[in-house]
């Protein structure tokens, strides 16, 4: 039998009740939510809480369409209290983005009312998409709208939790570069299920009921990112219940490839493999879609080919939070033994080694 919070507690699985002493330790959710037919995208929506600035929250929300449109706010926002209705601290929250633990490592629900920024993917990839916002929250520009927008999605896991621990006692016998690179993962732990669920979007007064699918990430640990080079990360679940992901970063120069971080996973529906990614896709094409993703995943009892297409893209140019790497946040339309479904990637890369295609 696999365990389905791999091997984590499941009360880990609620937020810390009060700020950590820990000045740099971070409480962080998000999710990447796929419409099952491909119509719309909820790529990385999550808040970032950071103990020296416990009263405040950061918070990040994107909606990407099929034919490019994309609405995206980024805030720091007032934190909700941790205590939810239940009395435990199931609840992660920054204005109106709100997490909420139901069930740990089984069942989760996620909403947002606010508002967010409308344009393009093209706009993204060209730089003038967070730019312009910003000119137009004080110079009133035309072309450039605020709409409303509001959802609420529950989710269900449908497979066991992927689980990375770097908590202090698992560093011990590791290099300095095994520690550097789990430092940019986080040292403490993080863990990401797929899952299955429904929900209504609202935009702008237009509502629409979905289905959905996708990844749940959770993670409390101290993350310095100084020596973070890049990385690629895909996660999906297919309709038979299988499911594969994996992260990786890039090999530094002189590096053996086989040396650098490599994990990924297999979900059979009956066993959890670990292995490592072949041919990782990663980011050197920026373009609104269509870039091919496919990789294959390599573990002890065998190796799997999973073809795959970008879509749902969204882009942030010099991003400053990725050491001002160029940085993909989107969907993709992955197929595997003839089976179609959609999932998650994230990529980043400096721009130099970036071709923009629009």
């Amino acid at each position: 039998m696999t365990d389905w919070n791999g091997g984590l507690p499941s009360d880990i699985d609620y937020m810390f009740p009060a700020r950590p002493t820990d000045p740099e330790m971070r409480e962080s959710a998000s999710v990447w939510i796929f419409e099952e037919n491909g119509k719309f995208a909820l790529p990385r929506v999550g808040i970032e809480a950071q103990g020296a600035v416990w009263d405040t929250h950061r918070y990040d929300m994107n909606v990407a369409f099929a034919d490019g449109r994309v609405l995206r706010e980024s805030a720091v926002g007032r934190s909700q209290s941790p205590i939810g209705p239940s009395g435990r601290p199931d609840t992660l929250g920054s204005d109106g983005l709100t997490f909420r633990c139901i069930e740990p490592f089984r069942r989760w629900a996620v909403s947002y009312e606010g508002e967010a920024w409308e344009g393009t993917v093209e706009e993204q990839i060209r730089a003038e998409f967070g730019a312009y916002a910003d000119a137009g929250r004080s110079k009133g520009l035309d072309g450039r709208t605020r709409v409303p927008v509001s959802w609420a999605v529950e989710l269900e896991m449908v497979a066991p939790a992927w689980v990375q621990d770097y908590r202090e006692e698992k560093l011990a016998g590791m290099t300095e570069r095994e520690r550097a690179d789990a430092g940019s993962m986080g040292y403490g732990w993080r863990t990401e299920h797929c899952f299955r669920g429904s929900g209504e979007l609202s935009v702008a007064g237009e509502s629409q009921a979905f289905n959905c699918l996708g990844s749940r990430i959770r993670r409390q640990s101290v993350r310095p990112m100084g020596a973070f080079r890049g990385h690629a990360w895909m996660e999906a679940v297919f309709p038979d219940g299988r499911a594969f992901g994996f992260i990786t970063y890039p090999p530094m120069p002189g590096e053996d490839p086989e040396d650098t971080y490599n994990n990924a996973y297999v979900w059979t529906g009956e066993k959890f493999l670990s292995g490592k990614v072949r041919n990782a896709p990663f980011l050197r094409r920026v373009m609104p879609r269509g870039d091919d993703v496919s990789c294959q995943i390599e573990t002890a009892e065998g190796s799997f080919a999973i073809a795959g297409e970008t879509v749902n893209a969204t882009f942030h140019m010099g991003n400053p939070g990725v050491n001002g790497f160029n940085n993909q946040q989107g969907g993709v339309k992955f197929t595997w033994d003839g089976q179609t479904t959609y999932g998650m990637i994230e990529r980043s890369s400096p721009a130099e080694v970036c071709t923009v295609i629009l």
